[in-house]
């Protein structure tokens, strides 16, 4: 936009700063103005109270609120050209649709070096060289500083020079290159680090697409119906079944029309496999961004995809704010993936947003899995999104089934029943892999007493403390306080402590009892801390000798490992019953995907669940006809509870050290919302307030009041007004609350 349309010297602009405050702050422009205007979206410094602080230009305006002479004025303009237009309206859209801080919602959605008012602009770099003049000089004249005599020697070694870092690494300073340029012995030049940009001189591919089943080409075919316009597609397919590659030839198209491509997928873990099988693929520019970047890599990854010089952006959930310069498609794997949604600050679902940017460029939206969220489903179901099916799997062998093992009355090892023990030495005994999966860390989830029954809990929540073996403690997994292991009962002094419940540690000292001659891997957050240790894990194991692989859901999500032919799962039982009307969905997901693990290259796959309900329902008709059959029943049962997707949710939380605070002011603002609603004349329920389901963590009381409508205007209307009563409540000032839209727990 013009600067001309913006005031070139508005009298007031209005500044959105990373405070809590749902409000924009007015400032006089000051003196230094950029030469070619103000534009929203640009950076300035301004101060604060008594600090300074980056913010963001959204407006200009003629007047303020404020007298003119208590206006401060921009400290600082950090922009001669506005961040980008397509980051700044997601912005907005995010901030206005999660009922969330303007100002706190751009702060959290930049890299973290913009946000500390760092250039909009390519790190550089020092490298120098030797002069001719260096070059030629006799090394003896410098005998008196014999520093900058190995420095020049050293540069003349290297014609096309040395950078900083490198010199620096052999104990040479700034001081002494300093003193050999005084003398025009050595020069430097300044680079830009820019993402590298591979030569395409021998085709976009580095390597060949591999041949399509076909399926896989009906689908991409499908695809390239819509590549000049938005349209949604759902590619549901079974594990193994080649989604990926799919995916892979979408963005051959797309980045040979000359526009770029941004996937987003569950985990950092998943992140170094599929970059390595994108970089393998094509002679473009492949760049990530996550969390396990250092701020200078995020910021080089941000800028590369702005400018355009990346054509594909790889990353998790936060990678959904990059600005692209020529967006051309937007790719969710693993969409119904709870890690797409933020669960504290700005909480907002990264697959949501991915389908407001992809309609606002008008780009396809293409959304993978082979266990599809019921939301999804429901917009298959409603028309608005095209469903694409992949059900063959790349090995000619068909998914496992499930296979219940009833648990009830059994002896068990390590949380192992004798048939599963029996498969697993089978399995072993064939020459292939076996994967024991059990959604729980540490030795134990408790640690009981035999004599009187007190278990290990948690002083600061209501939660019990999980025994860990490697280093001996007590650890919550809520709050991470930690304790030694007691010698005695607390209660009754009785010696006779006992772990209750089975852990990853424990069933890895199980397994290794039981088959000693073999490798057992356990693959959880506690043995994957160190750096690479994960991937150095999966390295030894994808060199198929017979091992067994012990873990958590890291291992059920996008791995490919193909010599495993065995899966066992401890306990089915642990989500399927949880409070939250989503538990069963996801328990399902989580066991079809963990069950995806097994026969995904030579030798067929075998799945074997344990449960004390091999007779549930539900479980059974997962087992028996799949997950679609299952979705659907929920789908039915949804519907006819007013759950989501067929409804709208709010969850606005309290906490504070006193549970009276929480409660009282929780009551006070329902009271007053069902009064306003009634006014209104709002068809929106108000349920609650009622004890979190852990009431207390972390020393702090949690209190919960639920809104639901079947009308998304109607609950965001509701939202807004029980924020701006809160905002304007002196308790709630007191009390920490935040309002959830669109939560996917209710814990």
């Amino acid at each position: 936009m013009p600067a001309s349309s913006h005031h070139l010297s508005p009298s007031v602009i209005a500044v959105a700063l990373p405070t809590p405050l749902r409000r924009l702050f007015d400032y006089r422009p000051g003196q230094d103005i950029p030469t070619q205007g103000w534009q929203p979206g640009m950076r300035v410094r301004v101060p604060f109270g008594t600090r300074q602080m980056v913010g963001i230009v959204i407006e200009g305006r003629d007047t303020s609120e404020i007298p003119a002479q208590q206006l401060k004025s921009v400290s600082a303009w950090l922009d001669d050209r506005p961040l980008p237009e397509d980051w700044l309206w997601l912005g907005r859209f995010t901030a206005r649709y999660y009922q969330h801080a303007l100002g706190d919602t751009l702060h959290q959605t930049l890299p973290v070096l913009l946000r500390q008012g760092k250039p909009l602009e390519a790190r550089t770099r020092e490298r120098w060289h030797a002069t001719a003049q260096g070059l030629e000089i006799d090394l003896a004249s410098l005998d008196r500083a014999p520093r900058q005599a190995a420095l020049l020697a050293l540069l003349r070694q290297h014609p096309r020079g040395l950078v900083m870092p490198a010199l620096t690494a052999q104990d040479f300073t700034r001081a002494q290159l300093s003193a050999l340029a005084k003398k025009n012995l050595v020069r430097h030049e300044i680079e830009t680090l820019e993402t590298r940009s591979e030569s395409t001189r021998g085709g976009l591919l580095a390597e060949p697409a591999l041949p399509l089943q076909r399926q896989q080409s009906q689908a991409l075919a499908a695809l390239h119906e819509s590549l000049d316009a938005f349209q949604p597609y759902l590619l549901q397919g079974v594990t193994g079944s080649g989604k990926t590659e799919v995916y892979l030839q979408l963005i051959e198209a797309i980045v040979a029309k000359g526009r770029q491509a941004l996937v987003l997928i569950p985990e950092i873990g998943l992140t170094p496999q599929t970059l390595a099988r994108f970089r393998k693929r094509f002679r473009v520019p492949v760049v990530a961004l996550h969390s396990g970047l250092s701020d200078h890599e995020r910021l080089d990854g941000w800028l590369a995809a702005m400018s355009g010089r990346a054509p594909i952006v790889i990353g998790t959930r936060s990678a959904i704010f990059t600005p692209l310069a020529k967006p051309g498609v937007i790719i969710v794997d693993e969409e119904h993936d709870g890690s797409f949604k933020q669960q504290d600050g700005l909480r907002y679902h990264a697959r949501d947003l991915a389908v407001v940017r992809a309609r606002r460029h008008g780009i396809p939206l293409l959304l993978g899995s082979a266990t599809p969220s019921l939301e999804s489903l429901a917009k298959v179901e409603s028309g608005d999104y095209r469903r694409l099916r992949l059900d063959q799997r790349a090995s000619r062998h068909p998914p496992a089934k499930l296979e219940l093992v009833e648990l009830r009355g059994r002896s068990q090892q390590g949380g192992l029943v004798s048939p599963v023990i029996e498969a697993l030495r089978q399995t072993l005994a064939a020459g292939h892999q076996a994967l024991v999966f059990i959604n729980r860390r540490g030795f134990a989830p408790t640690l009981a007493c035999h004599q009187c029954g007190w278990m290990a809990e948690c002083p600061s929540c209501d939660a019990r403390m999980t025994w860990h073996r490697q280093p001996p403690r007590l650890i919550c997994h809520h709050c991470d306080r930690q304790q030694r292991l007691p010698d005695i009962c607390p209660t009754c002094a009785s010696a006779d402590l006992r772990p209750l419940g089975t852990g990853t540690e424990r069933t890895e000292e199980t397994l290794a009892a039981l088959f000693p001659a073999v490798p057992v891997h356990r693959i959880d957050r506690d043995s994957t801390r160190r750096k690479h240790a994960f991937e150095q894990t999966l390295e030894e194991v994808r060199r198929g000798e017979p091992c067994l692989l012990v873990g958590t859901q890291m291992l059920a999500k996008g791995h490919h490992l193909p010599h495993v032919t065995l899966v066992a799962v401890v306990n089915a039982d642990a989500g399927l019953y949880a409070s939250d009307f989503r538990a069963l969905e996801h328990s399902a997901q989580l066991l079809i995907q963990v069950a995806g693990r097994a026969g995904r290259a030579a030798h067929p796959g075998r799945v074997l669940v344990q449960t004390l309900h091999s007779d549930d329902p539900h479980l059974k008709l997962l087992a028996e006809q799949g997950y679609d059959i299952l979705a659907e029943q929920l789908l039915q049962e949804r519907r006819a509870a007013a759950l989501p997707p067929f409804r709208f949710l709010a969850l606005a939380r309290f906490e504070s050290a006193k549970a009276e605070a929480a409660t009282t002011l929780a009551e006070s603002v329902a009271q007053e919302l069902r009064q306003w609603l009634e006014q209104r004349d709002l068809a929106v329920d108000c349920l609650g307030p009622v004890p979190a389901p852990m009431e207390r963590r972390q020393n702090r009381y949690h209190v919960q009041l639920l809104l639901g409508s079947a009308r998304r205007s109607q609950l965001h209307e509701a939202s807004a007004w029980l924020i701006q009563w809160l905002e304007n409540h002196r308790d709630g000032r007191r009390v920490r609350w935040s309002l959830d839209i669109d939560p996917q727990t209710l814990s």
